[in-house]
Order: C-alpha cells, then sequence, then structure tokens
C-alpha cells in the first residue's frame, strides 16, 4: 500500500520550508510514500527538478490577491480528484485550504508552523489567532518546528500536547560539508587576499531583515578602513528587496566587494567561501540556512528570534544579538574581522552539533512516524 500525501503551500520556489519540503520528498522510500504538492499562487519549474522522485506531481490554483474564494472551489475539485490519504498544509495562508480538505473527505489532515510573517511577529495579529483556533476543529493534527512555535500552539491556540508534535528541521550533512575555500564557487574577487566573507541566504523579504545587515556592513566599512579593504559581503537569494540593497551598496561604492547574484542552485558549494553567515531576520521558524551553514563549518551571527537560540549557542558555535540591533550586529561582525582565528573553531563545533542534534534523518523519521499514523 502507498500512502499519497497532499503537500499545501503558499508557493513553491526557493525558501527554507520548501527546501525542507524537497528534502522530505526526497528522503522517503517512493515505494511507500507517492506525493502531491498544491501550490496556492505559483511554483518554479527548476527548483520543483530538484525533487529525485518520479511519481511526483505539482499542481497550481492561481490564487489571486486577496481572498480569492474561486481558488478554494479549485482546491476542492482537485482534491476530489487526487483522493489523497493525508492533506498537510504549512502557514496559515495554506492552512485556510483545510476546509477544502475536509470537504473533500481527506482522511487525515496535518497542519504545520515554520515560522512568523511580517504582520504577525511571533504570533500576536489577534485575527489570525483566532482563525487558527477556528481551524483547530478539522486539523487532526499539528506539527511544530522550534519550541517557540510550540508554546505558542500550545497557549495561544490551545492545541492538546496529544495533538502535537516538534520536529525540528534536519540538514543533509553528506551535501553541505567543510570545504576548502578554493573550492568555492564564489567569485575570486571576493576572496582575494584572504578576505573575511560575510554571507546570508535567504528570501530577500522585509521579515528577513537584509536591510540591517547592509547598513551596519556599510557603516563598518565607512568608520574602519580595515574593514573596508579586508572583508566583503555575500547575499543570497532573490525577492521585493534586492533592487534596494544592491543600489545601498553601489550608493556607498562596495559593489566590487559585494555580491548579490539572486537565487543560486550551488548554495552547497558556495557556503564554504564563507568565513562567517550572518541571518538578522526578524522572524524565524528552525531555519534551514543556519543549518546548512553550520553544516559546512561556519560561526553563526543570528538574531535571537524564533528558534535561531535553538540551533546558535553562543560562543561556542556563533553568536546572537538582539532583534534589529545595529548596534549588536556591528560589534559582533567586528569582532570577527578582529580575532578571525576563533572563526574556525565555533566553525568546528558547529559542524559537530548538525550531525549529533539536526540530522535530516532524525527530521525525515519524525515525519514519517506521523504519516503512517494517518493510515
Amino acid at each position: 500500500m502507498t500512502v499519497h500525501i497532499c503537500h499545501l503551500v503558499w508557493s513553491f520556489r526557493t525558501g527554507g520550508l520548501e527546501n525542507g519540503v524537497v528534502n522530505l520528498i526526497n528522503k522517503l522510500e517512493p515505494q511507500t510514500f507517492r506525493h502531491s504538492i498544491i501550490c496556492l499562487t505559483d511554483y518554479d519549474q527548476a527548483f520543483f527538478s530538484r525533487i529525485q522522485h518520479d511519481n511526483v506531481q505539482i499542481y497550481c490554483l492561481n490564487k489571486r490577491p486577496g481572498q480569492d474564494w474561486a481558488s478554494f472551489w479549485r482546491c476542492f475539485k482537485l482534491l476530489k480528484t487526487l483522493k489523497p490519504d493525508i492533506c498537510h498544509s504549512r502557514n496559515l495562508a495554506a492552512m485556510e485550504y483545510q476546509a477544502a480538505a475536509l470537504l473533500a473527505r481527506v482522511p487525515y489532515r496535518l497542519h504545520g508552523e515554520h515560522g512568523w510573517d511580517l504582520t504577525d511577529l511571533a504570533g500576536q495579529n489577534k485575527k489570525y489567532t483566532l482563525l487558527k483556533r477556528l481551524y483547530k476543529i478539522i486539523i487532526h493534527r499539528y506539527i511544530s518546528l522550534s519550541g517557540e512555535g510550540r508554546n505558542y500552539l500550545t497557549h495561544a491556540i490551545k492545541v492538546p500536547a496529544a495533538r502535537l508534535s516538534q520536529i525540528c528541521n534536519g540538514v543533509d550533512t553528506g551535501r553541505f560539508q567543510p570545504a576548502s575555500r578554493h573550492t568555492s564557487t564564489l567569485p575570486e574577487k571576493l576572496t582575494e587576499n584572504n578576505r573575511l566573507v560575510f554571507g546570508c541566504v535567504g528570501r530577500l523579504a522585509d521579515v528577513k531583515n537584509q536591510q540591517l545587515l547592509v547598513a551596519a556592513y556599510c557603516e563598518l566599512c565607512q568608520q574602519y578602513e580595515g574593514f573596508r579593504n579586508e572583508t566583503a559581503l555575500v547575499i543570497i537569494g532573490d525577492g521585493p528587496a534586492r533592487a534596494q540593497l544592491q543600489h545601498q551598496l553601489t550608493t556607498a561604492g562596495l559593489d566590487k566587494q559585494c555580491w548579490l547574484p539572486g537565487d543560486r542552485s550551488d548554495i552547497a558549494t558556495i557556503l564554504p567561501g564563507f568565513s562567517v553567515f550572518v541571518l538578522p531576520s526578524l522572524a524565524e521558524g528552525i531555519s534551514n540556512t543556519i543549518l546548512e551553514a553550520m553544516a559546512c563549518a561556519l560561526p553563526v551571527i543570528a538574531s535571537n528570534v524564533g528558534g535561531n537560540a535553538e540551533l546558535v549557542e553562543p560562543g561556542h558555535t556563533g553568536w546572537l544579538f538582539a532583534s534589529n540591533n545595529k548596534a549588536q550586529l556591528q560589534q559582533l561582525m567586528l569582532q570577527c574581522h578582529d580575532t578571525p582565528d576563533v572563526l574556525q573553531q565555533l566553525g568546528s563545533n558547529a559542524r559537530i552539533a548538525t550531525e549529533q542534534k539536526f540530522s535530516l534523518d532524525t527530521m525525515v523519521e519524525g515525519y514519517r512516524q506521523l504519516y503512517l499514523q494517518g493510515n
């Protein structure tokens, strides 16, 4: 018997949540599980091609901006045709389409909370809280990635402990691993003269707060000539903030030592070229990009939000700074520049942590057991 899982997502493009879906599908045995992916808005065919199994189909509801009631009808009809055993939604927008799954009589309905949006930092939006409590009636089981998310579902949404699982993201330590800077696919101009490279990977959107990193970097380069001459900045990803970030760096005269290439499919070979990984998000669940950086033996500077504190151990695998605190971020970046000898040891500690605590196999087994419980 094959278990058919339908994954409901907002879109299917480069991102931490989406990478997690790809890893999960690729690792679950195809003789036991088959998958359909329903995107509310759109998907990137090149990104979908990262899925290695041929029994996976992807569909798009082409949801219009705002409340598109017709898209619920399209979802209902599609689910009636697909007849999945399980419907697994992720985050609030996709959760609403569990109503269509209920009407289509999908037997087992799961929902995952993966992080926060800029309009609902830390789950404080009362309207969204009320909506999630309402949908609790039709969702059989919830998955939280972080302790913060688990507490939110327990105390704010009132999900009973018996219906709640916590499954931390895992990283493929075989694909993401330490390597020589000389084998990295970073442009040579960034690594010449042994520059210290600060790097960030993620969707370029306000909630990821890369504008804080750019502002901090520009000011440090203006204030310290040595920092300007001996460092570089890389921000990988695409999104609405990309043009603004590039303009800031160009205006500051730093474009020659900075690189914003957009989305890349070779992250695993770019990361080893970094010296320090920086994630300045205003909100996070469990960050795949932090885990990937740690697996590549990089120390991490991260904002102290969401699940970041569950991944980064200050003074051992990296550092945490207060959310949106530019002065603290700058202090840590200067510290990395002034004491580069400590970076290698922290990076080595980070690699060990991913191997011992954040295995991809552990994550996949957690979902595997949940999916089998519904059948």
